[in-house]
Order: structure tokens, then sequence, then C-alpha cells
């Protein structure tokens, strides 16, 4: 529906009011996405799915915030409008045939991506323009990796040196790492000996030069365990679908 002039407005507020009627921008669906976070219960809804290593249904998401399987639907369900969780379909008993009852919805993180900047930044932009041309030169700098690890052991220093106070035990520089890594976006999450990178902080960029953009982020890891003093963990490439590339893993140690 189109806007129409309104007696006694002036022509810029007019013009205004007639760009937000011509339907919802891009920077607009962002600032609804995230403004939908702020309700405590949906964010600790959202929290909860996005950990999940598999889709979440209503009943566990309800269990695990405490409220009920209604109330965990509603919001479950504004998130997706969002765009902010993804659903699919599966029955959770296994069952086939008459009698097996309907299909359970499930909830996932969407692929979706927000960013967020004011006055608009496009920093992913020129980082694609950067991977693209260092992927296609036929020699790809050896400075790269080197950059990128001693970016890692400067970052690592200084988050080490914030605790220099109390005694680097390896529970507590462990607990350092995750934080970091955390801080970086990469969603750690220990688990058997391990720890897995949930997140990939340059999807976008990985998507279109992997080897580059892995092997960097590689080195980057590795120079922030040298930065954190770690050296129970190693880093190593292990590609898995919708997580980083690199996993975190507890050195062996060697038997004499």
């Amino acid at each position: 529906m189109a806007a129409t002039a309104m007696p006694g407005l002036p022509r810029a507020a007019h013009q205004v009011l007639l760009d937000c009627s011509m339907g919802v921008s891009e920077l607009e669906h962002q600032i609804a996405a995230i403004a939908s976070l702020d309700e405590p219960v949906r964010r600790c809804l959202y929290r909860y799915v996005v950990r999940q290593r598999g889709d979440v249904g209503r009943d566990e998401a309800a269990r695990a915030v405490g409220i009920s399987r209604a109330l965990a639907a509603f919001h479950l369900d504004k998130l997706v409008e969002r765009g902010l969780l993804a659903t699919s379909f599966r029955r959770l008993t296994g069952r086939q045939g008459p009698g097996a009852g309907r299909p359970a919805k499930l909830y996932r993180r969407s692929d979706g991506q927000l960013t967020l900047a004011l006055p608009p930044r496009r920093y992913e932009l020129m980082g694609r323009v950067f991977a693209r041309a260092l992927a296609a030169s036929s020699v790809v700098p050896r400075d790269l990796e080197r950059v990128a690890r001693d970016t890692g052991r400067r970052l690592g220093a200084a988050a080490r040196r914030l605790h220099a106070a109390t005694r680097p035990t390896a529970t507590r520089l462990l607990a350092r790492l995750t934080a970091v890594l955390a801080e970086w976006g990469y969603e750690p999450l220990a688990r058997n000996g391990e720890i897995r990178l949930r997140n990939c902080p340059f999807d976008a960029l990985a998507n279109e030069c992997r080897p580059l953009v892995c092997g960097t982020n590689l080195a980057l890891l590795r120079g922030l365990l040298a930065g954190l003093g770690v050296r129970a963990v190693q880093a190593e490439l292990h590609p898995e679908p919708g997580s980083c590339c690199a996993v975190l893993r507890a050195t062996r140690r060697r038997t004499r």
C-alpha cells in the first residue's frame, strides 16, 4: 500500500515514511532478528539449540530451559520467523507406518548470518577479494602462515598477561584457551580429550578459498596455543560439516 501525503508534514519527513512503507530493508530485518533475542526466555532457547550437535525438539528445549512445551514452541517458532533457526521434521521414536504418530518438529541453527554495523561496513567483501587474489596466485606467499601464527601468538600472550597474577596450572590454561576461543567466535566444546570448534568465524571466506583459509586458520590457532603457553594441546586439521576445519587435541605423552 502506497503512502499518501500528510498535510503539514515536511517533505523530508514524508520521504522517510515513504521509504519505510516500501518494504522491510535488510538492515531492518537484521535489527528485528537481533532485537528478538532481547527476550530472556527466547535467548536461552536459542543458546541451548545452537549448542547441541543435533536437531532439538520442543519437549527437549522446554525441559532444558524449565518452561512449558507450549511456551517453548511459541518462542522457537518466533526464532524461525526471524531467520535465526531452521526446522526439520522427523519421528523421534523410530517407528514407521500407521500408528507411528506425526513427525516431530525439530530446530537447529539456520545457515543465515547476521552482521550489523552502523554505519554499514563490508569487511567480509574485502576479505573475499584478498582471499581470491591469494588463491589465484601461482605462489601463495609463505609469509601468510608466519603472520597468522605470529598474530595468534601475540593475542594469546596478551590473554595470558591478563591472568599473570595466578599460577598457570594446566586446568587454568585450558580454561583460558576455551575462553579466548569462545570470544573469537569458535564456540568451543570440550569433550573426550578434545576441544571441538562448532563454528567457523571465517565461514564465508572458507567456502570460497578453503585450503587457503583453513591453512591460515590452523596457523592462527597454533600461534594462540604457543602464546597462551598451552603445551598439552595441539591443533590439527579435521574438517567436519557444520563446524570449524580444525580440532584441538590433547598431546600424547611419550613413553620411555
